[in-house]
C-alpha cells in the first residue's frame, strides 16, 4: 500500500467528535484525526512513540507538564509512557500523527480497508 487514499478508510469514533482514520505498514502507522471544535483526547499515554503534524485549525497540547496552543504547520513529539492530551480550539482540526511501534489498540479498533493484490 505505498499510495493512501484516506477517504477509503472508514473514520471510527474514538470519543466524541473525535474521528481516526489509520492506515499502517509493518512498524509505524499514520493517524489522520478530524476534531470537532472541542473535541478532546483525554490525558493518556502508551508504550509508542508519537509524532505529528497539526494540519488545520488550532490544538491545545499538553505533553507531560506543559500545555500550549499549537497551529496549522506546527509539530510534535511525544516520547513512550509520556501523559497527553489535545483539545481542538476554536473550530474544528485535522491532525496528522505518526506511531512507532503500529498501536494494535488502533488495529483492532479500525478493522481498515486492505487493498487486495
Amino acid at each position: 500500500m505505498p499510495f493512501i487514499d484516506i477517504n477509503e478508510f472508514q473514520a471510527q469514533e474514538v470519543t466524541p467528535g473525535c474521528r481516526l482514520r489509520t492506515p499502517y505498514g509493518e512498524n509505524m502507522m499514520l493517524s489522520y484525526l478530524e476534531m470537532d471544535e472541542g473535541g478532546e483526547i483525554p490525558l493518556h499515554h502508551h508504550p509508542h512513540e508519537q509524532g505529528g503534524m497539526l494540519i488545520k485549525g488550532n490544538v491545545q497540547l499538553t505533553i507531560g507538564d506543559e500545555t500550549r496552543i499549537c497551529h496549522a504547520g506546527d509539530m510534535f513529539l511525544i516520547p513512550p509512557n509520556v501523559p497527553h492530551r489535545a483539545v481542538a480550539v476554536d473550530g474544528p482540526a485535522v491532525v496528522m500523527d505518526v506511531f512507532s511501534p503500529v498501536r494494535e489498540d488502533y488495529v483492532e479498533l479500525m478493522n481498515n480497508y486492505i487493498p487486495t493484490e
